[in-house]
């Protein structure tokens, strides 16, 4: 067979099975992205059908769709919401980052990986998935409540970190050493800073000079854009991504409304190639021997999420039980520790297995823990609730829930196929649901 005819039917076929199952997993409630995974290692090398003639499209289809994933993300943030969220959320950012990072390092080290093991696979712990968080507060009806705010908090926190981590991870896997880790981490935090005070000081003139009122024309001009500088990021070592999260933050206004408009069907398209080439890439008679280890980290950090909610929800002034929702829905793991996997397993390819069964289990364990932590605790230890507990729908709707003044205030909605559409904003400090959505989560 031609080689174009071959890559055209096996991209064809590729695509169209990613649409029935992102179909089938809205239907019965699931995030599409362990379905992404499972099609990757049934077609990957080792499964039961091995794909070959599309597997250096599929590559770079994937390395378009992380970058599309970071500039999405960055679009939904204005620099004064960032600046804000550090200001307010920072000390709930550090007890998440030490209660979910450290199992991640523990367990490698514990495997006997390496340091720069540990560092990759604590990403992977840490970052819960933005995406489908959103869909599940939206499926449960609680974009209203008083600890969203909390959990969207916690993402921001989340996400501004990946600006330093994701250089400092790079660096480590491209072995520059310490003095060369230092240079890519000071270029990215010198990156970061400048485009925040260009953001605040100038954005409307940055907007202005991207703006159109022809749709192409504002999709070729962000999107050129957007490959140009990740581009440029990768070669000074700084990450493709942080690149593109760089410039969806630099824009702002109806410039980043409808170049979101534009971009987040192309961005669906290819998160979910990226998540197919990371089963790919994942050899399937590698998950069964780290499955156990994968699920005793899935039950830890499971906890410490919960912790971490717990925490953040109390410094907010929120009650026990919106604790407890808060610390259920940042169970979930799911596009970015795929995202953290993927830049690590060409340097090291144990990554890719614990971090696929890992995302496998929390994926699905994710919106079972919002709905049900606060329930079950309730019942196991109604001391910890500090009184009667009042009856509360699983859904979350019902006596008990502590509403927002607004009440059920727009927030966060998620993309078909659970990817990270808008995530919070924030006003005087506070995080709060934005009106435009939030999510391949």
């Amino acid at each position: 067979m031609h080689e174009t005819t071959a890559l055209l039917i096996e991209l064809g076929a590729i695509i169209l099975a990613l649409g029935l199952i992102g179909r089938f997993a809205g239907r019965v409630g699931l995030s599409p992205i362990p379905l992404y995974l499972l099609v990757g290692l049934a077609f990957g090398t080792g499964g039961l059908l091995p794909l070959s003639a599309s597997e250096d499209f599929v590559a770079v289809g994937a390395e378009i769709g992380v970058i599309l994933l970071l500039l999405l993300l960055g679009l939904e943030y204005s620099a004064s919401e960032l600046v804000d969220s550090l200001k307010t959320q920072y000390p709930s950012g550090a007890v998440d980052f030490v209660l979910n990072a450290l199992p991640g390092a523990a367990a490698a080290l514990l495997l006997g990986w390496g340091p720069v093991a540990a560092v990759a696979l604590a990403g992977v712990t840490w970052i819960s998935s933005s995406g489908v968080i959103a869909k599940v507060l939206t499926d449960l009806g609680r974009l209203g409540n008083r600890e969203t705010p909390v959990v969207l908090g916690i993402l921001v926190m989340e996400d501004l970190a990946m600006a330093v981590y994701l250089p400092l991870l790079t660096a480590l896997l491209a072995g520059v050493g310490l003095a060369g880790g230092s240079i890519t981490l000071l270029i990215a935090l010198g990156a970061v800073g400048i485009v925040l005070y260009l953001a605040l000081r100038h954005g409307r003139l940055i907007s202005r000079a991207v703006s159109s009122d022809n749709p192409e024309m504002l999709l070729l001009v962000v999107l050129g854009l957007t490959l140009l500088v990740a581009g440029i990021a990768q070669e000074l070592q700084v990450s493709a991504a942080v690149g593109a999260f760089l410039v969806g933050i630099a824009l702002s206004g109806e410039v980043a409304e409808g170049a979101r408009k534009l971009l987040t069907p192309l961005r669906d398209l290819f998160a979910a190639v990226f998540f197919v080439f990371f089963g790919l890439s994942t050899d399937p008679t590698a998950i069964p021997p780290v499955l156990l280890p994968a699920l005793l980290l899935a039950i830890v950090t499971v906890v410490t999420k919960v912790l971490t909610g717990w925490y953040a929800a109390r410094r907010a002034g929120i009650g026990p039980r919106g604790r407890l929702r808060a610390g259920g829905a940042l169970v979930a793991r799911g596009e970015f520790s795929i995202v953290i996997a993927g830049l690590a397993v060409g340097t090291e390819p144990k990554i890719g297995p614990i971090a696929t069964a890992y995302v496998l289990i929390l994926v699905i364990l994710g919106p079972l823990a919002a709905r049900w932590t606060e329930p079950l605790v309730g019942r196991l230890l109604p001391g910890v609730m500090g009184g009667a507990r009042p009856k509360v729908t699983p859904g979350g709707k019902g006596a008990g829930h502590e509403k927002s003044p607004g009440g059920e205030g727009a927030g966060p909605g998620a993309s078909p196929g659970g990817l990270p559409s808008a995530p919070p904003s924030t006003a005087a400090g506070t995080v709060t649901p934005s009106s435009s959505g939030h999510g391949p989560g």
